[in-house]
């Protein structure tokens, strides 16, 4: 399975649960610093670059997240189990350092650079999307 950019999804790396990513809380999220860096457990801040749904298994929705300068991306599988499944989906996340893939296609990287900044500029971190 691959997204519309074609990042595969085989690397174990890539695989994250909900627990590696945490939704950005309003009170502690980053002030006027405009630093993505968290200062507590080596999380950083990705913003919503893509939300596909699988092609090949029913019910996934993949969501991409990267960083700022699109260099590194966490991936997120959410299978949807009803109708009403209303999990929410927010502009950015807080992700564990270690959970953070590296993006080595140069235009994937422009791509999420250019969307991470774009989602950044129309949303609050933790307002829905």
């Amino acid at each position: 399975m691959t997204t519309e950019t074609g990042v595969p999804h085989d690397d174990p790396k890539e695989l994250v649960d909900d627990d590696s990513a945490e939704n950005v809380d309003h009170d502690s999220a980053d002030t006027d610093d405009d630093s993505s860096k968290s200062a507590d457990d080596e999380r950083e801040r990705v913003w919503l670059v893509e939300r596909t749904y699988s092609d090949d298994e029913q019910n996934i929705v993949i969501l991409v997240y990267a960083t700022l300068d699109g260099s590194r991306y966490l991936r997120k599988e959410r299978a949807l189990t009803s109708f009403d499944d209303a999990r929410d989906t927010t502009a950015a996340v807080l992700a564990r350092e270690s959970s953070l893939g590296p993006v080595t296609d140069p235009e994937d990287r422009a791509h999420y650079a250019a969307e991470a900044q774009r989602t950044r500029e129309r949303y609050d971190p933790g307002e829905r999307i």
